[in-house]
């Protein structure tokens, strides 16, 4: 018999044995679908793509050992007891039995997602990693309205809001924020964190349409119940390293006026003069905490002289309520893009109007050291304030002006975040077309296209700093070598042209000019010197001819490189040059619309 004979049916091997179908997957596991769906999510395991499907195509594929990890999973048997209840509860409402119905919810099994949190993500680097998907969830369900039907409860939207304004509240105090921008889906924000970069998108405050059957809202809700959990270890992690108690409480009043930012903002500035008062009573866990919250015990002397310490704080003292504490951290500690995010709005008070975006810009001035108020119950300080230096409108029109302060559009606050500096006012005046709002998240240098805001911005920073910029068109690459940079696709072959013929007139100059000196110093005349260099002109016209085409060089240079490469390799270098042709071809489109722009403008004016 043969080494490796295998009788039929015996033992699988390959990938008919690494992976089995979803079908087969909840038979194994004797669960239905939407528990295996959750039971997959809750636990981080997602379908493969193996290289053979042994089923057919029509399957979706999942890894042995994922399903076996399942299969040892305590919830599994938590899910089991409470599809069970379900059937007991469904039996008494259909026996007319309401008392048994109601005695079986209240005893109905729950369960926790702690632990599998701390499975998923052993190290709180990891936990950073996953968190753009998590905050944008989260922040979607916060401006959710509550739905039955959908099963999204109003207990659940105030979980989901609660977490995202103490994640913004953190992001403030500490400026880690780091880019913002205004799109047609929401407001991109972007910060930094313990060197991680997260980037998160928030709706607008405008009134969310539920769509028809395209969402299934089972799958969004399960995906929430676990970013709650990891947003909430998350939150109680980077509390407790600025020593700030976690969970905060907050004051009822400004909680009534849907002012959870500036509630928070007090809350920390409590807090600070509370460890200050008493730092031992700040050493309480934040575990405990949260258990006594949900348990329904009452709060211990050192929360209620906390809440006191908070009711005390004067209500229009402005530095005690919106200004982030400046000892948070230690100059030492920061770094250099901590230092001059807080630095921006400093010694600058800002009031917003009722149409401008309050929560958003409540919580991108602060970050990046401004005062900031409201018009509306609640604020620190009123619109007749003497001291603002800002009014943030949104309207053609204002009723009553003050000459003190300056009218500005909110695009010119996301404006001067992105770009580090103050810009001018002059361009987001009240009544005026704002220019165009740039994303910080597009490189303009390697999209090849730079707009014409941008080029502007580019002056005002170098300005700002003291720095001297190169005149447009001109560059230190022109010293190079034009045949490196073409070969190496960093300029094209026009500019290439261009840039050999000055090296060369530039070569040909200075040579002269060594030359002339050389010839002074021995003390030949000047029709000498002339005669030689009609010569040296003639034998320049010559060597110039008979210099290869710079076109030729590369053309040559491509073609043997593609002709030593492999199909594959061939095939993908084809491919890098037809998309690098596209981005080429809609930068031409972006450049001729802009043209044609300016000439209209021309045209209208004249």
């Amino acid at each position: 018999m043969p080494k490796h004979y295998r009788p039929a049916g015996k033992k699988k091997e390959g990938n008919a044995a690494k992976y089995i179908t979803r079908s087969q997957a909840v038979k194994h596991l004797q669960v239905n679908l939407p528990v295996f769906r959750k039971l997959s999510i809750l636990k981080g395991i997602f379908p493969r793509e193996p290289k053979k499907k042994v089923k057919g195509n029509h399957h979706t594929y999942y890894h042995v050992k994922d399903i076996a990890f399942l299969q040892h999973e305590p919830l599994l048997e938590i899910f089991r007891d409470i599809r069970a209840y379900e059937k007991k509860i469904k039996k008494a409402e259909s026996k007319k039995n309401p008392d048994l119905a109601n005695r079986l919810r209240t005893r109905a099994p729950s369960y926790k997602l702690d632990r599998i949190i701390r499975e998923r993500y052993p190290k709180f680097v990891d936990a950073l990693r996953d968190l753009d998907d998590c905050l944008t969830m989260v922040h979607l369900f916060a401006a959710l309205p509550a739905l039955e039907r959908e099963k999204i409860a109003v207990k659940r939207i105030h979980n989901c809001r609660r977490l995202s304004h103490e994640w913004q509240a953190y992001i403030s105090r500490t400026h880690k924020l780091r880019k913002v921008f205004i799109s047609v889906k929401g407001i991109y924000y972007q910060a930094e964190v313990e060197g991680q970069k997260i980037t998160w998108l928030t709706p607008h405050a405008l009134q969310q349409v539920f769509p028809g059957d395209d969402v299934d809202f089972n799958v969004m809700l399960t995906f929430v119940e676990v970013y709650e959990t990891l947003l909430a270890f998350i939150n109680y992690h980077l509390y407790h390293s600025i020593d700030v108690k976690y969970p905060p409480i907050l004051d009822p009043r400004l909680e009534a006026l849907a002012s959870d930012l500036y509630a928070l903002s007090r809350y920390f500035d409590a807090n600070a003069k509370h460890s200050v008062v008493n730092p031992e009573a700040s050493s309480v866990s934040g575990s405990e905490q949260v258990e006594t919250q949900q348990k329904g015990i009452p709060p211990d002397e050192s929360e209620l002289r906390l809440a006191q310490l908070q009711h005390q704080l004067p209500s229009n003292e402005p530095g005690a309520l919106m200004r982030l504490v400046e000892d948070v951290a230690d100059e030492d500690e920061e770094d250099e893009d901590t230092r001059e995010c807080k630095k921006l709005f400093k010694n600058m008070k800002f009031f917003l109007s009722r149409e401008a975006p309050r929560e958003s810009l409540l919580f991108i001035i602060p970050a990046f050291g401004g005062i900031v108020s409201w018009e509306g119950e609640g604020a620190p300080y009123k619109e007749a304030d003497q001291s603002v230096t800002h009014q943030i409108v949104d309207r053609p029109t204002q009723g009553h002006i003050f000459l003190s302060r300056e009218y500005v559009q909110p695009q010119w606050v996301y404006d001067c975040v992105n770009a580090r500096i103050i810009l001018p006012t002059e361009d987001y005046m009240v009544g005026r077309v704002p220019p165009p709002h740039l994303s910080p998240f597009v490189d303009n240098e390697a999209e090849g296209y730079i707009p014409e805001y941008a080029e502007t911005i580019k002056r005002l920073k170098a300005l700002a700093r003291n720095e001297v910029l190169p005149l447009p068109g001109e560059g230190t690459e022109d010293l190079e070598d034009p045949h490196k940079l073409l070969v190496e696709g960093i300029i094209d072959r026009a500019e290439a042209n261009e840039a050999a013929e000055r090296k060369r007139k530039m070569l040909i100059e200075q040579n002269q000019y060594l030359n002339e000196l050389k010839l002074e110093v021995d003390g030949v005349q000047y029709s000498s010197i002339a005669s030689e260099n009609k010569q040296s002109s003639s034998k320049e016209t010559e060597a110039r001819e008979s210099e290869p085409d710079l076109q030729q060089i590369v053309q040559d240079h491509a073609n043997r490189s593609t002709v030593v490469m492999s199909r594959r390799k061939r095939g993908l270098y084809e491919a890098a040059q037809i998309s690098k042709k596209r981005r080429q071809d809609k930068v031409d489109v972006l450049v001729e619309r802009n043209r044609k722009n300016k000439e209209a403008q021309k045209s209208g004016k004249n």
